[in-house]
C-alpha cells in the first residue's frame, strides 16, 4: 500500500506554508484538518524596523544574523521600499554573515551577500555558540529575529560585551479568528485527531493558551501524551510542548517533507497487524485496513472495532459494546449493537473478521503468530 496515512487524520497548524504541509499530506492518503494557531505580521512600515535598519546603515554591524529565510528578504525589500535598500546591503557586505539555517542562508546569498556561515544543527543554539567563541567586547551585531524577542540569545551577547541592534521584521500573533483552531481543539481533545503537527514554537504555545482559556489544558495535554500523536519540525518547535511532558516525533532534518515522511513510519507503527481469520487487520483512525485495502468506517464502525481491538481474540460482551456506542452518542440497546455489527462486517468486506460467539458477544478471532499456540477463548 502507497498511502501510508490512508485512514488516519492529521492536523495542521502552520499559518505560513500551510497548503504545502497539507498537501504533501493528502498525497499520502491523510485526511487534513487545518487550524492555523497563529498568523504573521509583517511590519514593513513598522518605525522601529526602519530604526534599526537606519542603524545599520550610519554604523554598519560587524556581524549580521539571519535566522529565516523570509524574515531576511522582507527586512531587504522593507528597506528597498523605503528607498535605502541599496545603502543597506552595502552596510551589510563587510559584515560576517551568519544564517541559522538553509533557508536563511539562501535568502541571504539571493541578496547579492557573501555566502555566510551556517550551523549544520540549523539550531540558535549552535549559531550561539560560534558567536560565543570569539570575542564580542564591542563587536556590533545584528540579530534578526523571527517572529518573537530571543531574549536569552540577545541576553548572552550582550554579555559576552557585544552591542546588539534587534532586527524586528514580522511578529507572531494569534489568528484574527480562531475558529477553526477552537474547532480543532475539540477534536484533539475527544481524541478525533490522530496526529497533530507543528512546524513553529509560537503555533504549539498558541493552542497551549487557547486550551487554557477554554479550560480545557489538562484535556488537551492527556491527549497529546497519549492517543494523539504529535509531530515537531524540530527540536525549538517542540520546546513548550516539551516543557509539560508531551512527547513528539521530530526528523533529523528539520523539514516538512522530512516531517511528513516521519509521520509515514510513525503513525502505522501505533497500530499493530492483528491476524484475523487468515488476514492481516489493522485498525486506523476512521479506517481499517485489510490486507492491505483501506476500508473507511463510519463512526459507529470505528468505535465497534477499536473496541474489539482493544482485546484481540477475546470475547466482548453485547452490554459492553452497546455502552461503547452510548459513548458515541447511540442508543445503548443489544439491538442497535446487532445492527452495527453487520454495518462493519459490511464496511470490512470480510465478515469472518468479527465473530459472534453465541449468548457472549463478538470478537476479533485472532489467529497464532508463527508457531505460538492458538488464543484460548476465555471464559466468561
Amino acid at each position: 500500500m502507497t498511502d501510508e496515512l490512508a485512514g488516519y487524520t492529521v492536523a495542521v497548524t502552520a499559518a505560513r506554508r500551510a497548503d504545502e504541509l497539507g498537501s504533501l499530506l493528502e498525497r499520502r492518503g491523510a485526511r487534513v484538518v487545518h487550524g492555523p494557531a497563529l498568523r504573521i505580521l509583517p511590519l514593513a512600515d513598522d518605525t522601529e524596523l526602519r530604526r534599526a535598519s537606519h542603524d545599520c546603515i550610519t554604523d554598519p554591524p560587524d556581524v549580521v544574523v539571519a535566522t529565516t529565510g523570509i524574515g531576511f528578504r522582507g527586512w531587504i525589500e522593507a528597506a528597498e521600499g523605503w528607498g535605502m535598500g541599496t545603502e543597506l546591503l552595502e552596510a551589510l557586505r563587510p559584515a560576517q554573515l551568519l544564517a541559522r539555517g538553509p533557508k536563511a542562508r539562501g535568502a541571504v546569498r539571493a541578496a547579492g551577500l557573501p555566502d555566510p556561515w551556517s550551523p549544520t544543527s540549523e539550531s540558535s543554539a549552535e549559531l550561539l555558540e560560534h558567536l560565543l567563541d570569539r570575542p564580542l567586547a564591542g563587536v556590533r551585531v545584528a540579530v534578526q529575529l523571527h517572529g518573537q524577542p530571543l531574549p536569552d540569545f540577545v541576553e548572552a551577547l550582550h554579555c559576552a560585551g557585544a552591542k546588539v541592534i534587534e532586527i524586528p521584521v514580522y511578529r507572531w500573533t494569534a489568528p484574527a479568528d480562531i475558529t477553526a483552531l477552537d474547532g480543532l481543539l475539540t477534536l484533539v481533545c475527544a481524541g478525533e485527531i490522530d496526529a497533530v503537527t507543528f512546524t513553529s514554537a509560537p503555533a504549539a504555545a498558541s493552542m497551549l493558551s487557547l486550551a487554557a482559556q477554554r479550560r480545557c489544558r489538562d484535556e488537551l495535554l492527556a491527549a497529546l501524551r497519549g492517543p494523539v500523536l504529535v509531530a515537531c519540525v524540530g527540536p525549538v518547535t517542540h520546546a513548550p510542548l516539551a516543557d509539560h511532558g508531551v512527547p513528539a516525533v521530530i526528523p533529523q532534518r528539520f523539514r516538512i517533507g522530512a516531517l511528513v515522511r516521519s509521520l509515514c513510519d510513525a503513525l502505522p507503527s501505533r497500530s499493530p497487524m492483528l491476524p484475523v481469520s487468515g488476514r492481516e487487520l489493522q485498525v486506523r483512525g476512521h479506517a481499517a485496513v485489510v490486507d492491505g485495502v483501506v476500508k473507511p468506517l463510519s463512526p459507529q464502525g470505528k468505535t465497534l472495532l477499536q473496541t474489539l481491538a482493544e482485546r484481540p481474540g477475546r470475547v466482548v460482551s453485547r452490554r459492553s459494546l452497546a455502552e461503547a456506542l452510548s459513548g458515541a452518542g447511540n442508543v445503548p440497546d443489544e439491538h442497535a449493537v446487532e445492527q452495527a455489527v453487520a454495518r462493519l462486517r459490511a464496511a470490512l468486506g470480510a465478515p469472518e473478521l468479527v465473530q459472534t460467539v453465541i449468548k457472549r458477544g463478538y470478537r476479533l478471532p485472532l489467529e497464532p503468530m508463527r508457531d505460538a499456540p492458538r488464543c484460548v477463548d476465555p471464559q466468561p
